[in-house]
């Protein structure tokens, strides 16, 4: 196992970003940088054992700044949509940035996914990867309080890849952290994702309005285009979403697990390949993604619509307006903590 640092470029306002390529005993390797936390790459190998980058993004820091669609990124002080740009708590509203109108999406107009974050290398037996951190101060992007914030990205021997966060705040705040990597199990250059086979373990998912905002409610899977809890072709159903404003499939499903304890959430097969990816998370939702909005452009790093799905593990958007959600509160003396597991591994033909 090793971890070879290199440097990656520098932001226009003329700060370092370094790349750290992690590898494990088997061969598998993932490159993050330090601008956004973000992951920049995933090697792994398919049924014959050749490999590829399963992990869409850049090779320039230009890339990443203009790219629009979080590539990799570690999204944060709260990823997906607060409801009208707004939230109150204890009494005092809050407003946000309008960067996804009327709401609010990823953290705002400069979230964690466009900071340089700091990095320290994780070296042990059976295990390597980086610790990002950064202070966000009081006032960043308008949410209250001092929040420090840790983000570490580990890969094992076991073939998982590890992410946990955690934070902690000088003032009472909100907070959802999620990692936004966009996945091709194919290969970063395969193109169409539509036949990659997905099971989610949910039976319900987020009712929202026309603006993707959560109404409070929830929605059973069953009898409609979101049943994933059997395997399901990403593409099978998803012309019938077409018409929706979400132009596919951009839902939050409410997991089986509400725990907290760390359970598998989802699993992704892509039949010509044969490479399979399993999400277990301790959160209590994921957001299924299918890149229903990329255009080929600078703004999507080149990639076109339906080349990419995510699956981001997450607390419920719009929580802070949600009080029967789970909360996304945390308070002095309190340690915001959560993990995300992907597994890698292939089927036989």
């Amino acid at each position: 196992m090793n971890i070879e640092q290199s440097p990656f470029g520098t932001t226009s306002d003329g700060k370092t970003v370094d790349r750290f390529v992690c590898t494990n005993d088997n061969g598998l390797s993932m490159s993050v940088i330090t601008y956004g936390a973000i992951m920049q790459s995933m090697m792994t190998p398919d049924r014959q054992g050749q490999l590829a980058n399963i992990n869409l993004g850049t090779d320039s820091i230009s890339g990443y700044e203009n790219c629009v669609a979080y590539f990799g990124a570690t999204v944060g002080r709260f990823c997906n949509r607060i409801g009208g740009a707004k939230f109150s708590l204890d009494g005092q509203e809050y407003k946000l940035a309008v960067n996804n109108p009327p709401n609010t999406l990823h953290g705002g107009h400069r979230g964690f996914s466009h900071v340089v974050w700091s990095a320290e290398k994780i070296e042990e037996a059976d295990r390597v990867g980086i610790r990002f951190s950064h202070t966000s101060p009081d006032g960043d992007e308008n949410y209250p309080g001092e929040l420090e914030v840790t983000a570490d990205y580990v890969l094992n021997n076991e073939n998982e890849l590890i992410i946990e966060f955690g934070a902690s705040t000088n003032a009472k705040t909100v907070i959802n952290l999620t990692n936004h990597n966009y996945w091709n199990l194919g290969g970063d250059q395969s193109g169409s994702i539509l036949d990659h086979v997905v099971q989610v373990e949910a039976d319900e998912f987020l009712t929202v309005d026309d603006t993707l905002i959560p109404t409070g409610g929830f929605t059973p899977v069953d009898g409609t285009e979101l049943d994933f809890r059997s395997p399901q072709s990403i593409g099978a159903r998803i012309d019938s979403l077409k018409e929706t404003p979400a132009k596919g499939y951009d839902h939050c499903y409410a997991l089986r697990s509400q725990s907290g304890e760390l359970a598998l959430a989802a699993t992704v097969t892509d039949p010509k390949s044969g490479r399979v990816m399993k999400i277990s998370t301790t959160q209590p939702g994921i957001q299924l993604y299918t890149g229903n909005w990329m255009s080929a452009d600078e703004g999507s790093c080149g990639f076109g619509e339906n080349e990419a799905f995510c699956l981001e593990t997450q607390h419920y958007p719009d929580a802070p307006n949600q009080p029967s959600f789970p909360t996304t509160e945390l308070k002095p003396g309190e340690t915001f903590h959560q993990k995300t597991v992907h597994w890698f591994g292939v089927q036989s033909s």
